[in-house]
């Protein structure tokens, strides 16, 4: 299970934001769900960035 979470721990992070940005326009705030709708994809150019620049 470690091992499960230390690897796809972006994509689960990423998924969070989708579904908080999807919760955000059902509840009627459009404004905010655009806003934090860009961190899904931000998230996982973080993690593919940071596992290129690792040396192991």
């Amino acid at each position: 299970m470690n091992k499960f979470l230390s690897t796809y721990y972006p994509i689960l992070l990423a998924f969070a934001c989708m579904l908080y940005s999807i919760g955000l326009h059902i509840i009627g705030d459009p404004e905010g769900a655009q806003y934090t709708a860009h961190w899904p994809g931000t998230i996982l150019l973080f993690a593919i960035a940071i596992r290129q620049r690792r040396k192991s």
